[in-house]
């Protein structure tokens, strides 16, 4: 990474830093969540979660709300702060690429993820006793390709918005159902059939399915299938966010 990269990266998080509302939503508001829930159910095995207390599940399932806050959110608002403030055509005059802005927000919004969950996993273990029953790698092998799949949605809403005040809007009609239904918040289990079957065509409903299975240790063939709907909401939401993005 050169020099000029990696001022602009560290530019770029200080601004993230410096942003309230990411910064609260991202690492203090789903530790509140845990808090709030664990302190009224606590983290007692129950039969409903098949065996594990409500604070086990719960913490795999809200990394589909750490990253939906940066995926579906910050990065895409952010892009289109700086389309429409004319940034990225600015760089274009510049030795640095546009590019670089975009490699930036990737890399800034990553590292912010990946921040929320282990603070989200610390509170859990300190407070609650967290239990965790599969291994490190396959866990953030899981969460980085849930986070890119994501992050792939954020970009086709950068490439759609034609300017902020509609970015905004879009952003949170994903985020809002995506947040509320997908398990990310409330646990799947208490939800009724009809609605578990509608959040099934949600991306995020499978980042929960994923992180939940492979953080309790279940089969491979439990996992398999939100990784390859993931792939393909990856897959999609790339090109076309190749094929619409727009620099100005």
């Amino acid at each position: 990474m050169s020099p000029a990269m990696i001022k602009l990266t560290l530019m770029e998080f200080k601004l993230f830093t410096r942003n309230f509302i990411n910064m609260f939503f991202l690492l203090v508001f789903p530790s509140l969540m845990l808090l709030l829930f664990g302190g009224i159910f606590g983290n007692e095995p129950e039969a409903l979660y098949g065996g594990y207390g409500v604070i086990d599940i719960s913490v795999p399932a809200y990394a589909g709300m750490v990253i939906s806050i940066t995926g579906l959110m910050s990065l895409p608002l952010t892009i289109c702060e700086y389309r429409e403030k004319k940034i990225l055509k600015r760089f274009q005059a510049t030795p640095l690429s546009p590019v670089y802005v975009i490699i930036s927000q990737i890399s800034v919004n990553l590292l912010m993820t990946i921040a929320g969950m282990l603070l989200l996993f610390l509170v859990g273990r300190l407070v609650f006793n967290l239990r965790f029953m599969g291994s490190f790698l396959p866990v953030a092998a899981v969460f980085l390709f849930s986070t890119l799949s994501i992050f792939s949605v954020g970009f086709l809403i950068a490439g759609l918005a034609p300017n902020m005040r509609a970015a905004t809007a879009i952003a949170n009609l994903v985020y809002f159902p995506m947040l509320f239904l997908t398990g990310a918040t409330i646990p799947m289990e208490l939800m009724p059939a009809l609605m578990q079957k509608i959040a099934a065509v949600l991306p995020v409903t499978h980042v929960v399915r994923a992180m939940k299975a492979i953080w309790l240790g279940e089969a491979a063939e439990v996992l398999f299938p939100s990784l390859l709907v993931l792939g393909g909401v990856l897959l999609v939401c790339s090109y076309l966010s190749l094929k619409l993005f727009r620099w100005e």
